[in-house]
């Protein structure tokens, strides 16, 4: 996993002037886990939905390590830690989403699944761990957006981003000065950050622009994802951001795209 890191609210240092000008269209949604061919077995059947729809309510009424041992069975149907993250995992958390927006599940059932399917992730890419892979100096900060209490999405992107390579590093419940400290301390090619709940275009259009302010990089790129932009993909070119995708192995490709153009490719 990649290291989660928490920083004491402090002083933002000062804010640097970025270049104006009009930003072209973001890409579509950064969602779920990247699906490489490479790494599904041939002798397994992708999970199906079906599947995912009754492992779903075990994620609210089984304690963790006991939806631990479900995910053994997949384990030990030859799964990889990947394909488990990617059909099961993630689908299963957007399965909960949509239960509790219909209210059909209340805050607490969402919360207490997404923990349990977040220490599931835990385990498993801890039993698993990523191989050396191609190597990158690309450095990823991945956060919820301050306020936003379900993370399991962001733990998510952020081990994907480890595996396929990059130096990723996760925040954790952050406040607004937390998250902008964390920005200032390293030098970031890209921050991404998760929405899982409805939020005001304003103070978010604000985060991002103090976000490329107190940023060492000056060429910082900023994506957004969560269920909020599944259901409005426009909010990403409204509030500011580079991009967001519909996939994480879209969000690879846009990521490492948009952190080698020239500042003005990306702001023309």
């Amino acid at each position: 996993m990649a290291s989660v890191i928490g920083v004491d609210v402090g002083s933002s240092g000062p804010e640097r002037s970025r270049r104006a000008g009009k930003r072209r269209p973001a890409a579509r949604l950064l969602n779920a886990c990247p699906q490489p061919e490479p790494l599904r077995p041939r002798d397994t059947a992708r999970i199906s939905d079906a599947e995912v729809d009754a492992f779903a309510p075990l994620a609210i009424s089984l304690e963790a390590h006991d939806l631990l041992a479900e995910v053994d069975i997949y384990l030990a149907r030859g799964y990889g830690a990947e394909r488990i993250f990617v059909e099961l995992l993630a689908p299963v958390a957007r399965r909960l989403g949509d239960e509790w927006t219909a209210d059909r599940i209340d805050f607490l059932d969402v919360t207490m699944a997404l923990w349990r399917l977040q220490e599931v992730l835990r385990e498993v890419a801890a039993r698993a761990p990523a191989g050396p892979g191609p190597g990158t100096s690309r450095r990823v900060l991945f956060a919820p957006i301050p306020g936003d209490q379900h993370s399991f999405g962001t733990a998510m992107i952020d081990e994907c981003f480890t595996r396929a390579g990059w130096n990723s590093n996760l925040l954790i419940e952050p406040t607004r000065g937390s998250l902008l400290a964390a920005v200032a301390a390293a030098e970031y090619d890209l921050v991404g950050l998760t929405l899982t709940n409805d939020c005001h275009i304003g103070p978010l259009t604000a985060l991002i622009v103090a976000i490329r302010n107190v940023s060492r990089n000056s060429n910082v790129r900023v994506m957004l994802g969560g269920r909020v932009l599944i259901e409005d993909p426009g909010l990403a070119d409204r509030a500011g951001a580079d991009a967001t995708a519909l996939t994480a192995v879209d969000a690879l490709d846009i990521a490492e795209r948009l952190v080698t153009e020239p500042l003005n490719a990306a702001y023309a």
